[in-house]
This record gives structure tokens, sequence and C-alpha cells, in this order.
């Protein structure tokens, strides 16, 4: 049966939203949201839903209420190096450093601007000063050039081979952007795309100009909860924007206009139609970057867009390529369990579903050999992995040992613990193909990433353009490390806890140890060295938790703290070691039976397990530029 079409009229689709998100929002303790919808060169739709200051009761209005669209400035950016490109000014496959006034280094190969737009440079997500706050950025500025000249992130793949997503890459695009026009960004963003839009409500500059800030919604963890600071990044170009809903709406206009065919006052056609060239495919047949726009493409429409995400603010625009539509969503709170992208891809599909469903009956699926796909499910499943947008330096990597991982069913099914839908639960992919499976609820597809016929990796529909699960090489592998390492922690922990217990026994039956003193001091030193190393990671995690609350604390005020990690670290891996085996020894020289030197055995190996995490960690590294 053919699905019910639905004209998209300002009424009709206005009904329909009111009917949506009011529930969502509140069923996801979020304080306020603003959807535009576009159709044929109008706002068809603006919306304003809840509230942009919960205290002061104030609502969002979809016309002046600016929020923090985060990555979604990215957009402007590519919008921007375009219009360079297109005046003959930047050339997409020339090494980045003929524009910088510093170098980056490529791994290999020279980094190129198409690098930066379908974020393959190879940079790594490093997290050290991402974020900050109004009152520093008030006090010392933003300039973009001396922060990405200071903080070159480690190239740890080559140009062009890896998908990885960059904040850094983006705002090096634009700082050349600013070099190459000879105006700062946010400047060059207000003469050459918010003027001839009529942009009136959106800046990137920070903090806001007073005028503007007056209207900024209110930043929120839950909407039930507290207002947080506004937040402030100093990689500007890659997430620094606020805007009202309309004003984006303006800008999708343009650049479906663009799309269509018709110059624009910010691009040309042919440029537009350079901007949406498909240009990378790393696991095919799955969704893939064009140049700053990725496709997500629903209910065989083309669909591009790009999300943004800071803690607080989560944002998405979708651009109907062959409908002339458009549609943006922004939130101004991280809400309940993760549901931020949950809502932004049930809104998409809802749409779609709603204004251009399937309405030809679907071919008969292909065949799937069910040996083959529960094999291929199995090989799959069987190694760890870790996303290729991740941090390899320092602090960065303290969490290394959360790693993906998928779970192969009997029939050739893939459960993604990791990936939630819309009810919390974790996504199921049914096999579709040889290699290819899709989500039992929705379009989205899962492929393994294969090199000369090998799976190597896995990419999923909704970040498949810009990231990619990799699998982890084998001496970091959390399929061995992980079991290992909790019998590590056991055994120390137990031996730390019957230390206090077992002298608080032989005192109350008036006994002692009948060892040597250096026996003695070996056992207890020990005993220490235990509960140092346990105390170093849960010191490194702590400051990590304490730190992801605001990530504006990950600066260099933090840097006495993560050196006294380092040094504490090492004292842990190096006494740790020394003490547990000095107190082998003495066990051997004591000969105090089979059972005993056992035990310091298991102790010495479960330092050194330990230790050998700590070293993976990075806790050890004294690392300030992770």
């Amino acid at each position: 049966m053919a699905a019910e079409t639905h004209a998209l009229t300002e009424d009709d689709a206005g009904t329909w939203l009111d009917g949506f998100l009011p529930y969502a929002i509140e069923r996801g303790d979020i304080a306020g949201a603003v959807v535009t919808v576009v159709k044929d060169g109008r706002i068809l739709v603006r919306r304003g839903y809840g509230f942009a200051d919960v205290e002061q009761r104030i609502p969002v209005d979809p016309d002046s209420t600016l929020f923090r669209v985060a990555s979604v400035s990215k957009l402007f950016t590519w919008t921007a190096v375009m219009q360079l490109v297109e005046a003959g000014q930047l050339d997409l496959d020339a090494d980045i450093n003929r524009y910088l006034d510093f170098q980056v280094p490529g791994r290999g190969a020279p980094i190129t601007m198409r690098h930066l737009m379908t974020h393959t440079a190879g940079f790594e997500a490093n997290i050290k000063n991402m974020w900050t706050s109004e009152a520093v950025a008030q006090a010392h500025g933003l300039a973009l050039g001396p922060y990405l000249a200071h903080w070159v992130p480690k190239r740890i793949f080559a140009p062009g081979t890896t998908p990885a997503y960059s904040n850094y890459g983006t705002s090096l695009a634009g700082y050349i952007v600013e070099r190459v026009s000879g105006l700062p960004f946010p400047e060059y963003v207000e003469r050459r795309i918010y003027a001839p839009l009529q942009m009136d409500h959106a800046s990137f500059r920070q903090p806001l100009p007073p005028a503007l800030r007056a209207h900024a919604s209110q930043a929120y963890a839950r909407g039930s909860g507290e207002a947080r600071a506004f937040e402030v990044t100093p990689s500007v170009p890659a997430g620094g924007m606020s805007a009202s809903g309309s004003d984006m709406a303006r800008f999708m206009i343009a650049h479906l206009s663009a799309a269509s065919g018709h110059d624009t006052p910010i691009l040309r056609a042919s440029t537009s139609a350079q901007m949406l060239t498909p240009q990378t495919r790393f696991a095919p047949p799955l969704h893939t970057m064009a140049l700053g726009f990725y496709e997500i493409d629903v209910n065989g429409q083309r669909v591009v867009s790009h999300a943004g995400d800071t803690f607080s603010f989560h944002s998405q625009l979708f651009l109907f390529r062959d409908q002339n539509v458009g549609l943006f969503v922004a939130l101004n709170s991280a809400g309940v369990g993760g549901v931020t992208g949950p809502l932004r891809r049930e809104l998409l599909e809802r749409f779609a579903d709603r204004y251009f469903p399937v309405t030809a009956p679907a071919p008969p699926a292909p065949a799937v050999d069910a040996a083959l796909a529960a094999q291929q499910a199995r090989r799959l499943a069987a190694p760890a992995y870790r996303e290729s947008r991740r941090t390899e330096t320092g602090l960065g990597r303290i969490t290394f040992l959360s790693q993906a991982r998928l779970q192969a069913l009997d029939d050739g099914s893939l459960r993604f613990e990791r990936m939630k839908q819309p009810n919390g639960q974790p996504t199921l992919f049914k096999p579709v193909g040889p290699w290819l499976w899709q989500a039992t609820h929705n379009e989205v597809r899962l492929a393994a990433i294969l090199k000369d016929g090998q799976p190597v990796g896995f990419a999923v529909d909704s970040a498949a353009p810009f990231n990619a699960f990799l699998q982890i090489e084998g001496y970091r592998s959390a399929v061995w490390l992980k079991p290992l390492l909790i019998a590590a922690v056991v055994v120390l922990v137990l031996t730390v806890l019957a230390w206090p217990i077992a002298a608080i026994v032989r005192r109350r039956n008036g006994r002692r140890l009948d060892w040597s003193p250096a026996a003695l001091r070996a056992y207890r030193l020990s005993r220490v060295a235990c509960v140092w190393m346990l105390l170093m990671p849960v010191a490194g995690l702590a400051v990590m938790t304490w730190g992801s609350a605001d990530f504006a604390r990950f600066d260099d005020r933090l840097d006495p703290i993560v050196i006294l990690l380092g040094i504490g670290t090492l004292i842990a891996i190096v006494g740790g070691i020394a003490a547990t085996a000095w107190h082998l020894l003495q066990t051997l020289r004591s000969r105090r039976g089979v059972f005993a030197i056992l035990r310091a055995a298991l102790l010495l190996a479960s330092a050194c397990v330990l230790a050998y995490v700590l070293v993976l960690m990075g806790l050890a590294d004294f690392a300030l530029d992770y």
C-alpha cells in the first residue's frame, strides 16, 4: 500500500510541527527549540517552542532568538572558501601552506583545502583549549592565527586516506579565508554572506555584540535545571556562530537556489554544483562527503546536511535538493539520555515520510546468503574498534579502552550497543548484502570497510562521511586487555583490602609477622605501591570527568595538574613494579611456601598489567597539547 502524501503547505507543516516538537522537547527535558522550513525560495514555517530563558519565562522567538549553531557554522566557512575559489583566489588542490604564515606538515603528502573540506587531512581531535569563557574572550580576544599556530595537532592519518572529523581543519580554512581576503573572518562573513542575505540576527563574534547578546538563548544541560554559561570557542570558524532560526532559513534558501541552477548573491550555480559533488566514499555504498556538506539521503530523496553540537546546543540543517525544500532545527539543551541526536534523526524521517514518502513499491530485496551473512557478521564483530575521530596525545587517551564492539547474532544480524534508537534501545542491523546491513527501524546502513577484501573497520550512514570505526591495534585491544585489566585490578584491590584486615586479625590474636626486616619492608612497600597505582587512573578519570562537565576547563590552567598526574603516574609505574618485584624476591628468599610465592608473583604480574595500561592511557606522557 502506497504511503499517503501530504502537501507541504504552511498550514500543514505548522500543524504537524506543533504536534511533534512540543512533545519531543518535553520528553527529552529540553528547554527550547526553533525550527524553520523553507520551500521554493521563501520561508514557509518558522516556529519557536519552549523557552529561551526558563527562569525569566522568555519564549523562543524564531526571528530574534539566537541559538549557538555549533558545527553548522562550518557551512558558512565552506561557503566563504568556495567564494574565494570562485574568485580564483584559492586552489582546492594546492598545499594549504601556500596560504598560511606558519607551517602545517602533512603525513607523507601535503594537506590541501579539499582535504580540509572533506575531513580527510588526518588530524587528531584535540580537546584542550577548544572551549573557553566569555570573560577570557573579552579579556584576551580570540585571535585565530596565533591560536592555530600554537595548537597544531598531530597528523595520525595520511591526507586523503581516512575520514576523521576535524574542528582544527575547519578553523585552518577560516584562517585561510582571513589571510586571502585581508578581512578578519567574522567581518568577512558579515560582508559577504550575512549582508547579501539580510541576516541581521547572526554573528561569529564572541562575545556577541550587546545588541545581539540580549537576544541569545540561555544554555542548559537539562531544561529543568539551571542555565549554563555561554559557550565560547576559540575555534571560531568551526563552531562559533550564533543565529536565529529565520536567518538560518535565509541561508538555506540561498543554497537551495544555487543548487537549483540559479546564481545567488553568495554563490554561482556552477560553484554550488562543485560544492555538492560527492568527493569521498570510504565504505561503499554508504553516504559520503561533498565539499563541506554531507549526504543524508532519505526515502530516495537527495538530502545534504550538517549537524552541530556544543555541550548544550544541538542543531541540524537539511536541504532536500530536488524538492527545493530546507529544514533547520536547533535545541538549547542537552536533555536526557543523549536524546538530541535521535530526536533530530526522527524529525528528518517523519518530515520525509509525511511530505516525500516512498510512493512506489520497493523492489524485492536481493536474496541474502544466510550462512555468508552470519560468517561476515562474526568476522566484523570479532575485533574492537576506535573511532577515527580521536585524540592520541596525553590525557586525551585516558578512555582508550572505551572501544566500540559489535555483537553478531545467529541470523547474521549485528547489534550496535553504542548507537541508540529514539527509545533508548541499541540499534539492530539486518544483513541486506555482502558486508552490508540495514537498521530494522529506519534506512540507516552499516558497512564494512575493506582492504584487499578483508574487513579493517566499519562505518554507519549517519556518520560515514566524516568518521569511521577502525580496528584497534592488537597491543591495545579491549578484547584481551579489558578482562586482563579487570583481573589485575581485582588482585590489587583485594591485596590492598587484605592488608589492614590481616593486621587487625594478627593484633587480636597476639601474632606478629616473623619475617626478616627486608621482607617486612618489601611487603609493606608493595602494599603502599598498590594503593598508589590504583589511585592514579582514578585521579586521571576524575580530572577527565570534571573537565567534561565544562570543556572550557581544559585549558592552560589545568597544566600543573596534568604534570602532577604525570609525575604521580611515573612513580606508580616504576615504584609499583619495583616494590612488587622486591616483595617477590624477598618471598623467594624467605622460603615461605609455594602459595606465598604464587601470590607475590600474581601481585607483580597485576602491577605490570596496570602499569602497561597507565602507559597506554597517556597519563605518563607529560603532554600539554592533548
